[in-house]
């Protein structure tokens, strides 16, 4: 479990330091708003779950996880296809 803690938190740093290297225009600060709060989500909502007091509080903020995730992914596909980076 600890391997997750710290590779979801690699992962927040990570979405952050990519969003700081994008350009700075309206377009690009919506989508680096929008994938900072849901790419910094997954770890936090990890360390959240790791405290569940049951096994469907556990599997229902997991399946926050998996939400936050996918929409992380949207949005860097969005920069990909954008060509932002």
């Amino acid at each position: 479990m600890k391997d997750l803690v710290d590779r979801t938190f690699k992962f927040s740093l990570d979405v952050i330091d990519l969003v700081e290297l994008l350009p700075i225009k309206n377009a690009t600060r919506i989508v680096s708003y929008q994938l900072v709060k849901c790419g910094t989500s997954v770890g936090a909502n990890y360390r959240a779950a790791k405290r569940a007091r049951s096994d469907n509080e556990f599997i229902a903020k997991i399946n926050i996880i998996l939400e936050e995730a996918d929409e992380s992914l949207f949005w860097l596909q969005i920069i990909k296809a954008k060509n932002w980076i």
